[in-house]
């Protein structure tokens, strides 16, 4: 078997992989935002996201939209994109999707939250030199519980935690999140 014999095989087992925990997560919750992105990205990248998706279907692990009564949203700043993002990250074997946001929510922002279910379901398709795979990215609705934040990352990628009002223009996915502001609070 070639190489891009392999790519392929590993492409369309991330895409069965994807598939499930998509069709698991539409069927468990209703009322959410969904959106799609496709992103070209090299032969090195796309084995690396492939592979990942082959896990549990996520090429970014899971998420939490955390907002406060008042309307503000908790946004976190990512260093290795450049932007304000929603807290999150990869989620270990022994870890449903939910307790890795959670996790990720501790680890990025320390506070707790009353989770309430899925806010947003993305779709982000990858391409690279023919090869495609696509993952999927979930975002949990929480509500805060705590609001004293404290940035703990292990990884080191997070280096602020605040809440907003008004959304920076350089958040990550920001029509998605203002629409489902509008729409839940």
């Amino acid at each position: 078997m070639t190489v891009l014999d392999n790519l392929w095989y590993l492409a369309d087992e991330a895409g069965q992989q994807a598939e499930q925990t998509y069709h698991r997560l539409a069927g468990d919750h209703e009322d959410y935002i969904e959106y799609e992105r496709t992103r070209t990205v090299s032969r090195s990248r796309f084995r690396t996201v492939a592979n990942r998706i082959r896990e549990n279907g996520l090429p970014y692990g899971s998420h939490t939209l955390v907002y406060r009564d008042s309307g503000a949203l908790l946004l976190v700043r990512h260093e290795g994109v450049d932007m304000w993002v929603v807290p999150g990250g990869e989620v270990r074997s022994d870890e449903s999707l939910r307790e890795g946001a959670r996790r990720e929510l501790q680890e990025e922002a320390g506070i707790d939250a009353t989770y309430e279910g899925l806010g947003i379901l993305g779709r982000v398709n990858f391409r690279s030199e023919g090869h495609r795979a696509w993952g999927v990215l979930p975002v949990f609705a929480a509500r805060a519980e705590t609001t004293d934040l404290e940035v703990c990352d292990p990884d080191g990628e997070i280096s602020e935690a605040r809440w907003f009002t008004e959304l920076p223009v350089d958040t990550r996915d920001r029509a998605e999140l203002l629409s489902w502001r509008e729409r839940a609070l």
